[in-house]
């Protein structure tokens, strides 16, 4: 398996400014500049639509996980989201930009270089356990209390165990710059009811379909099929948590019926529409 990765409208590499999430929205200061207060600190916050972080980096690590919503995390050359069932661990040092489209409410963990040893070494998506969850669900419960006592600060090293244990899923969602492939790509972002087949893609594209079966695989990693539907599941998580109907989205979609939309988003999440629901909602 290759998280909940979707590319911006302006996609990476393709300048920020006017047309980025960043304009016309709110931009937020990055909380620590020099040093972290504790060798580990942990901090949640509210973010309204249309939030961004700018390009930073940091001399220590930093796990963002997202309760609600979709938070995007923006490097050099790879564009990361997460949804509620991944998390982003960065690296100390890795330039990023934090953002997201749709209001959401997210936390950090942040870990002191000293003790980033057992985390990974690269940028990743990380599946988000059932025990994770619950612990992150406790610290953002009990944020703003002490930050350095002793028992809060052995509760944060537990959850770093955790990290340094979850599964790598690397993107669930990569793009390509390719240029026959981006244009697809682009298309389909734009228009996630596209119920094109990729040859007709392909003639669109002015290429062969058998071109972009060989440059999905080669720069997705994954079947042009599945990464369609990896996109309208990234498509369908926020219309779920505003509260639109499962038949609604499944229309928008592209699907001819809610049933099949149901299946596929099981399929891909291990939850049905409802349960996804359910679950940001706590």
């Amino acid at each position: 398996m290759t998280v909940g990765i979707e590319i911006l409208t302006r996609p990476p590499g393709r300048g920020s400014g006017k047309g980025s999430a960043e304009a016309g929205g709110h931009t937020h200061e990055a909380p620590f500049r020099a040093a972290l207060p504790y060798p580990l600190y942990f901090r949640s916050a509210r973010m309204p639509e249309n939030a961004a972080y700018p390009r930073h980096s940091h001399p220590w690590g930093e796990f963002v996980y997202s309760y609600s919503g979709v938070m995007e995390v923006s490097l050099a050359g790879a564009h990361y989201l997460a949804p509620p069932q991944y998390a982003v661990w960065l690296p100390p040092d890795v330039e990023h930009r934090g953002l997201n489209r749709h209001a959401a409410v997210h936390c950090s963990l942040y870990v002191e270089r000293a003790l980033c040893g057992p985390l990974p070494d690269e940028t990743t998506a990380l599946e988000v356990s059932p025990l994770l969850r619950a612990m992150l669900e406790h610290l953002r419960a009990h944020d703003g209390e002490n930050h350095g006592a002793a028992d809060h600060l052995r509760f944060l090293q537990v959850v770093v165990d955790q990290v340094a244990a979850a599964p790598r899923v690397g993107t669930w969602l990569p793009w390509s710059t390719d240029p026959l492939l981006e244009p697809v790509l682009e298309r389909l972002q734009k228009d996630p009811a596209d119920n094109r087949s990729l040859a007709e893609q392909a003639r669109l594209a002015g290429t062969t379909e058998r071109t972009l079966i060989r440059r999905c695989l080669r720069d997705l990693g994954l079947p042009f099929a599945e990464w369609k539907q990896r996109l309208r599941v990234i498509k369908a998580m926020p219309l779920l948590e505003a509260g639109e109907t499962v038949e609604r989205i499944s229309a928008g979609l592209g699907y001819s019926n809610a049933s099949a939309f149901i299946a596929m988003f099981r399929r891909m999440t291990g939850l049905t529409p409802e349960e996804y629901r359910a679950s940001v909602r706590g």
